[in-house]
């Protein structure tokens, strides 16, 4: 059975040396001392190995039950349940006016990602609910905001989000689904939604769902959509639960993994609904929490990947094949532990290295949002945008990796159910398709985000780093091994960049043939940018003398590993963007 251990020393280090959250001029970031998020990270880890590890195995093999219209989730999930909500956990960053504990996104997002790589199936049911409470949140007028938030702060019920139908995934201008106005101000919600994540269970005794619907004689395509709030249970006047609104489960999905979450279909026929928001401007409503639930899914993509890793290097010290080609390092027992072989450590290298620089990513990721919110900052507002498809579809492609790779060096052991390897693979499969396809996340970065506010943001981009090699140019233990393969990185991110606007206009195609590698060539130099500035802080602690060496010496080691291994990628990824879209569109269609 497959076991978990939170990370808590690395994401300390990302928050208080990497990061310095506490010295930032971010309100509410000075109560996060190293002391205070110490204690909430070990509180959160405490749980996510004692309560919720041990029931993601049983949860994935059990999975969801939908008997007689009713949704049950696996044994122990309510009970577990019930532990996080009176532990105010769900509340964490929510606004104090609704019951929540006013802590920023950042710390939010950190143990989110201890819940998550714990169990993602459990953990998605609170994590719906927060993307609903922030669009009630900043949508809602002030009687709907007092009405449905406080008790999905608390998951007294919990929230989703309808977009998707049968005929309208990605393209939501498609969509059919109804809402027709009543004289008292209400709507009656009718259509079908498909692949509803966490669309009805028995943990909370309602279920809020944002539906986008089309208002009678609105226009057609995605400028007549509106957003609808259409709770499971009417709730009456005084806030007590009423009568059942037409809302319905039409079947539970039968999917490759997250069994433990009820994905379902979702039948409307005339439920009574409430708009949020504005007449026909439902995406914008929507959209409102898209930047915090695709950082939400990047950590789920980098969660399965250190639950993941850390069993298969668990497993690489323990397992008994074969000799080191350099002289036997157990000559007492019948062979060598694998990880003495350097194809097995390779494998663990790709993870780890992947891991540690795409915690520090998502991490930053999340301080960008709390500056662009707390401090009204348009600048962290336009990075933060610029680099959330980054986030969200290399996370979790390169999560996703790293789960296989871990896998692999199970073997055979690997693939059979037993060891549980194979769950995190299935788990982390479904991260690089929903809240937008990965394919998507890079088509919105090359064709709207690189052009945002006429090219500030990717300027500002650049400008951050080439302003950190030049500070930290006269440092002899960055310069080499960090600071020089960043910079020629940096300069195959522009060359891409240029390419595109070189190209782009005239042949729209040459430059979304090339999106996919421009997102990729993108998170490898963020990745970069991070593991420099990691390595700055652990040769800082080296240097001063720490009490916790071996830590920062494996750092650096780390992240000279993922700097002369992973980030010479760039390279490759620029060739293909440079090769436009004649070999990706040569062969016609019927040919396929």
């Amino acid at each position: 059975m497959p076991t978990y251990t939170a990370p808590v020393n690395d994401i300390q280090f990302v928050l208080h040396q990497v990061l310095g959250a506490s010295e930032q001029d971010i309100p509410g970031y000075e109560e996060l001392d190293a002391e205070f998020t110490a204690a909430v990270l070990e509180e959160a880890g405490k749980i996510a190995s004692g309560v919720l590890a041990p029931l993601n195995l049983e949860g994935d093999s059990r999975g969801v039950r939908f008997e007689n219209g009713v949704v049950r989730t696996p044994e122990g999930f309510r009970e577990a349940f019930e532990q996080i909500k009176a532990g105010g956990w769900p509340a964490l960053d929510c606004d104090p006016d609704y019951g929540g504990q006013g802590m920023p996104v950042l710390l939010g997002t950190a143990v989110g990602e201890l819940f998550s790589g714990a169990n993602q199936s459990f953990t998605m049911y609170q994590g719906l609910t927060h993307g609903a409470y922030s669009a009630i949140h900043a949508h809602g007028t002030d009687a709907q905001k007092a009405k449905w938030l406080p008790r999905m702060v608390s998951c007294e019920w919990t929230g989703t989000m309808n977009l998707t139908e049968p005929q309208s995934g990605t393209d939501l201008g498609l969509m059919r689904t109804r809402a027709v106005p009543q004289d008292d101000g209400t709507y009656r919600i009718t259509g079908e939604k498909i692949f509803i994540s966490a669309g009805d269970h028995d943990l909370a005794g309602n279920v809020v769902h944002l539906v986008l619907a089309r208002i009678s004689g609105a226009p057609e395509g995605i400028k007549g959509v509106s957003l609808f709030i259409v709770p499971k249970v009417l709730v009456n006047e005084d806030g007590s639960l009423g009568a059942r609104n037409n809302v319905s489960v039409g079947k539970v999905e039968k999917k490759m993994g997250i069994h433990a979450n009820a994905t379902c279909v979702m039948n409307y026929d005339g439920a009574e609904g409430y708009l949020l928001g504005q007449e026909h401007k439902g995406m914008r409503a929507m959209f409102t929490m898209m930047n915090e639930a695709r950082l939400g899914v990047a950590m789920q993509g980098l969660a399965q990947a250190e639950a993941a890793c850390q069993n298969a290097a668990d497993y690489a010290r323990e397992r008994l094949q074969g000799r080191a080609v350099t002289g036997a390092e157990n000559p007492g027992g019948p062979a060598d532990s694998i990880i003495v072989h350097p194809d097995v450590r390779r494998a663990l290298m790709d993870q780890r290295s992947f891991i540690e620089g795409a915690r520090a990513f998502l991490l930053w990721g999340a301080s960008l949002i709390d500056r662009s919110r707390r401090c009204d900052d348009a600048a962290a507002e336009g990075l933060i945008s610029l680099l959330i498809p980054v986030l969200k579809g290399f996370l979790t492609d390169k999560g996703f990796d790293a789960t296989v790779a871990a896998q692999q060096i199970f073997g055979g052991h690997g693939y059979i159910e037993e060891t549980g390897m194979s769950q995190f693979v299935r788990d982390a499969r479904i991260t690089q398709i929903y809240e937008g396809a990965n394919g998507v996340q890079a088509l919105d970065l090359v064709g709207r985000k690189l052009a945002a506010e006429g090219g500030k943001p990717i300027m500002a981009f650049f400008d951050l780093v080439k302003r950190f090699i030049a500070e930290n140019e006269g440092d002899a233990v960055l310069r080499e091994a960090f600071l020089e393969p960043l910079k020629a990185a940096s300069k195959d991110l522009q060359a891409a960049s240029m390419f595109f606007m070189e190209n782009g206009a005239k042949n729209p195609n040459a430059a979304l043939a090339g999106s996919y590698d421009f997102m990729h060539l993108f998170g490898h130099v963020c990745l970069g940018l991070m593991w420099a500035r990691m390595a700055g802080a652990s040769a800082a602690a080296l240097a001063s003398g720490t009490g916790d060496a071996a830590f920062h010496e494996a750092k650096l080691v780390t992240g000279r590993y993922y700097m002369a291994r992973q980030l010479p990628a760039t390279a490759l990824h620029l060739a293909r963007i440079r090769s436009g879209d004649a070999p990706v569109m040569a062969l016609p269609a019927d040919r396929f």
